[in-house]
C-alpha cells in the first residue's frame, strides 16, 4: 500500500485502526510493516497497538483527546477533573486525559499525552452522554454532575469540605444540584450523598456572596 492509498482510504476521519487496512486484498504482514515504517518516518502516529493518527501535516484535523481516549478503550467514558475542566467547572486544563471503563486499569504515554484509565463497577457506569467535539468528532464523555461524583468516588477524603473546596468550583449554575442528588441516590453511596450536602452548601454560599456583593 502506497502512503497515498492510505489517504484515500482515511480520508476525514482524524483516527484509524490497522483493521480498516485490512479490509481490502493487502496481506496482514505487508500492511503491518508499512505502518511501522511510515511510524518511524513519523508520517503516521502511533497512539496505542493498532489505533493511529495521521501525523502534521497531512491530517485534516486534529484527533481530539477526548476522542482518542473513546477509541483508546472501547466502552470507556472521559470522566473526572477531564470532564469538569471540559464543562468548565474547574478553572484547571488538565493535560492527562481520565476515562472510566468497567475492564481493568491501564495507563497509556501516546505522541498525543497521558491518557489513563480507572476501573469502575458496572452498575455505576452511567452518567454519561456522545457529545460533539467538532470536526466530526464525538465522544462519551460524563455529565457535570457525574464527573464530580466519580471524582469524590475514587479520591480518598473526596467527600470533605477541605477537598471540595480545593478544586476551586466554578459556573455552578451549569451543576443541576437535582440531578446531582438523584445520581448520589442512584449510587447508593453514603460518601457522595454526603459530598452532595457539601457542594450544596458551597453552591448556596456562593449564591449568598453574589447577592451581597
Amino acid at each position: 500500500m502506497k502512503f497515498s492509498q492510505l489517504l484515500k482510504v482515511v480520508g476525514d476521519d482524524p483516527l484509524f485502526e490497522t483493521g480498516l487496512l485490512l479490509a481490502g486484498n493487502e496481506e496482514p504482514a505487508d500492511v503491518r510493516r508499512q505502518l511501522s515504517r511510515w511510524t518511524k518516518a513519523r508520517r503516521i502516529l502511533q497512539l496505542r497497538r493498532g489505533l493511529y493518527a495521521l501525523a502534521p501535516p497531512h491530517q485534516k484535523s486534529a484527533p481530539h483527546p477526548f476522542a482518542v481516549a473513546n477509541r483508546m478503550v472501547q466502552g470507556s467514558y472521559v470522566s473526572l477533573q477531564s470532564a469538569l475542566a471540559f464543562h468548565g467547572l474547574i478553572p484547571e486544563q488538565v493535560p492527562t486525559v481520565t476515562s472510566v471503563t468497567t475492564g481493568r486499569p491501564r495507563t497509556w504515554h501516546s505522541p498525543g499525552g497521558e491518557y489513563v484509565f480507572r476501573h469502575i463497577h458496572k452498575r455505576w457506569f452511567w452518567g454519561y452522554r456522545k457529545l460533539d467535539l467538532g470536526g466530526m468528532q464525538h465522544a462519551f464523555v460524563a455529565t457535570p454532575e457525574k464527573a464530580l461524583l466519580d471524582l469524590v468516588h475514587f479520591e480518598p477524603g473526596g467527600a470533605t469540605a477541605g477537598y471540595l473546596k480545593e478544586l476551586r468550583l466554578q459556573n455552578l449554575d451549569r451543576l443541576n444540584l437535582e440531578e446531582l442528588e438523584a445520581q448520589a441516590v442512584r449510587s447508593a453511596s453514603p460518601k457522595l450523598r454526603r459530598a452532595v450536602r457539601l457542594v450544596s452548601e458551597l453552591v448556596r454560599a456562593g449564591l449568598e456572596e453574589e447577592q451581597s456583593l
